[in-house]
């Protein structure tokens, strides 16, 4: 949560990275994986607008040029982290409804984590928004997955980021998703409270207050980021240690433009910060196309995307500052 930094979420899974690849036609593979984050993760300067890096099993057992990935990460200034959860499976008896699963073995797999060198985890629940859903069951389920994950976490030294993301897809209004995200934050923070789990000692990871992709309605920047902050205030306890945004399928210039009145308009209650995946990666991975020769061009897309979202981060986005930046 360091000021005008936030956390490159480098974690998808080899599936999503098969689709991803696809698009730019790009055998995915073990080898082709690693190369991709290879050159992500070595561009340089990268900390300064990134203080942290969520990793994948994968990944975190790879190495640049002989380098522990972890190890690597740590010598540029930035602190190692990993995606413990298993993914999501239909919650039985609730149609359209997702539980995320990885609590077997938990304990286990945190003590190697944190001997390969992670300093922080995630876990990411989902949470379809509909004109019934969520249901309570299914806000109550996810939220003691995730409070039992945070706590395992602390308990073997790690700092749990906890991720209850409402998606995006529908066609939903600004107020119904303020409504279900406030609703899921307070069930979320019930449980982490019963389980004894330090806010001090753990992140949120959340998403903008927005209207469903399908809305014919959009907000205006302004309106989203005072949405927000007001769900955040209301739902939020204080003692949190920090909040990320997630981008959830936000357009690279929109998630920071967002990004951006959020924080400009923000009371100290909490830090804040950004964690993206797409949004920041993806004009780089449109610019590596699998090839070595455009590893630069794909670092420079990449620390490009970053540094606006420092910017953002510190409320002194602007058209012209991108340009500046770009250039």
């Amino acid at each position: 949560m360091t000021g005008g930094k936030g956390v490159l979420a480098a974690d998808e899974s080899p599936s999503t990275l098969e689709k991803r690849f696809k698009a730019i036609a790009v055998l995915s593979t073990e080898a082709s994986r690693r190369d991709y984050r290879a050159v992500l993760l070595s561009t340089p300067r990268l900390n300064d607008a990134i203080s942290g890096v969520i990793l994948q099993d994968e990944t975190i057992r790879q190495a640049i040029g002989g380098v522990p990935i972890p190890a690597w990460l740590e010598a540029q200034g930035i602190v190692p982290g990993i995606k413990v959860d298993g993914g999501t499976v239909d919650l039985a008896h609730f149609a359209g409804e997702k539980i995320t699963q990885g609590l077997d073995g938990l304990r286990g797999r945190l003590a190697v984590y944190r001997q390969l060198g992670a300093r922080f985890t995630k876990w990411r629940a989902v949470i379809t928004v509909g004109e019934v859903l969520p249901t309570r069951a299914c806000l109550a389920a996810n939220a003691r997955a995730m409070a039992l994950f945070a706590a395992r976490s602390q308990e073997a030294g790690l700092v749990p980021v906890v991720e209850p993301e409402v998606l995006m897809d529908g066609r939903h209004t600004l107020a119904r998703c303020e409504e279900v995200t406030r609703e899921a934050l307070e069930v979320v923070f019930a449980a982490l409270s019963e389980h004894r789990v330090s806010l001090e000692a753990m992140v949120l990871k959340t998403g903008m207050v927005l209207a469903g992709s399908d809305c014919p309605r959009q907000a205006d920047v302004g309106t989203v980021a005072e949405v927000t902050l007001r769900c955040l205030r209301r739902a939020a306890p204080a003692a949190v240690g920090g909040i990320l945004f997630l981008s959830g399928g936000q357009t690279e210039v929109a998630a920071t433009v967002r990004l951006n009145a959020i924080c400009a308009h923000h009371d100290p209650t909490w830090p804040l910060s950004f964690s993206f995946g797409r949004a920041l990666q993806e004009s780089a991975l449109k610019a590596w196309q699998g090839l070595a020769a455009n590893a630069g061009a794909a670092q420079a897309a990449l620390r490009h995307r970053a540094g606006c979202n420092g910017l953002a981060v510190r409320g002194k986005y602007t058209a012209e500052a991108e340009q500046a930046n770009e250039a």
